[in-house]
């Protein structure tokens, strides 16, 4: 008996509560799996509670000690109980220090980073740059040796070659003689530019001049005046503007013409296009000359009264000449006469004395003078003097 007690107070509880394989004792209520029995002696708790004695006669009146916990699958802890959800978080000065720190940290060793870059590059840098100048004074010696070992080549052509001293010598002295016309040359050309260079500098310094007695004309003027200059100088800054601008625009136009002509050489229809256009032009030039004119033409009376007027006009003028044709006629008459009448006469006198010849130049000087002072004279009395 004592043995099958043994046993059982050995054995762990289950889950589902106490270690026995038969029910239990009638007005015992049986634990839950969650619930373990506290460690409380027997005896000890309020009588009637819950932990107070069950019975004389059962396991459950045993101790129980800590080393007969049950073993569950998480150890002796126990079961760890599940979350209710995500854990409060108080984000107070102390997190957001700690924060800004951890970020100071992460830039410091960034900018510890960069500063042994740029030492890094500084020093390929210097580095590079000394191998540089040792790379050009290297090329240039290579270059040297270059021209060196072309005239070593040349010389051992030559002497491959079996060619004579003399055509050496007529190949030096040519190569000299071209040498020596180059290097005048230069000399030429470097003396221009010195010249080219020094006329600017004498350029420059008289547009410094020139722009110094602008400046003190400037200040020596009146207000009004200074006001009216600058004006003038904005007005005149305006224009060239301007100027630039319609330059660039006419540039352009010239270009798209240009481009525009090459494209209608290339073309038979545009060129027939471009001449039914010219002569669209012309027949409205003529149609709107035509319309100037017959703006210009008043009404029917108008040009009626106009026409009447120039015609009697016409007919006056032509009156008065008819009167000066009767009376330059009447004259010429006259003066034929007078002449026919001077033949008979100095047909009667030819042999009379020098008295009658000076009286008959008299009358032709009076017959001449006479008949400059008429208007018009036919072509036989121009004849007849």
């Amino acid at each position: 008996m004592a043995s099958n007690h043994k046993s059982s107070a050995a054995r762990p509880v289950s889950r589902g509560g106490v270690g026995l394989t038969g029910r239990p004792p009638s007005g015992i209520r049986p634990l839950s799996g969650n619930r373990v029995a506290t460690a409380m002696p027997p005896g000890t708790a309020r009588p009637g509670s819950r932990g107070g004695p069950i019975g004389t006669g059962g396991v459950l009146s045993s101790q129980i000690k800590v080393a007969d916990r049950p073993v569950t699958q998480q150890g002796l802890t126990g079961m760890k109980t599940g979350m209710k959800g995500p854990q409060r978080q108080i984000l107070d000065k102390s997190y957001y220090l700690g924060l800004l720190r951890s970020k100071i940290s992460e830039l410091t060793t960034e900018v510890n980073k960069l500063q042994k870059e740029i030492e890094m590059y500084n020093q390929e840098n210097s580095v590079y740059l000394s191998y540089e100048k040792r790379a050009e004074t290297l090329a240039a010696e290579i270059k040297e040796f270059q021209g060196q070992l072309a005239d070593y080549n040349m010389l051992v052509d030559k002497l491959n070659t079996n060619t004579e001293m003399e055509e050496v010598m007529n190949d030096y002295n040519m190569l000299k003689a071209q040498n020596d016309r180059e290097t005048q040359s230069m000399d030429v050309i470097f003396t221009e530019r010195q010249a080219k260079e020094k006329q600017m500098r004498s350029v420059e310094e008289e547009i410094e001049q020139e722009k110094q007695a602008a400046d003190d004309i400037i200040k020596n003027m009146s207000l009004e005046n200074q006001v009216k200059y600058l004006e003038m100088k904005a007005t005149n800054e305006k224009l060239l503007q301007e100027l630039d601008t319609l330059q660039q625009q006419l540039d352009s136009q010239n270009m798209k013409k240009e481009s525009m002509e090459a494209e209608i050489a290339h073309s038979q229809v545009k060129q027939e296009a471009v001449l039914l256009h010219e002569k669209l032009y012309e027949l409205e030039s003529h149609r709107d000359q035509m319309i100037a004119e017959d703006k210009s033409i008043g009404s029917p009376m108008e040009e009626r009264q106009k026409l009447l007027k120039q015609v009697k006009d016409d007919n006056q003028e032509i009156a008065s000449m008819e009167r000066q044709l009767t009376d330059i006629k009447e004259k010429i008459n006259q003066f034929n006469e007078e002449i026919r009448q001077l033949d008979m006469d100095l047909e009667e006198h030819q042999d009379s004395t020098n008295y009658g010849w000076k009286i008959t130049e008299k009358k032709y000087r009076k017959f001449q003078k006479a008949s400059l002072n008429l208007p018009c004279a036919n072509e036989h009395y121009a004849e007849s003097i």
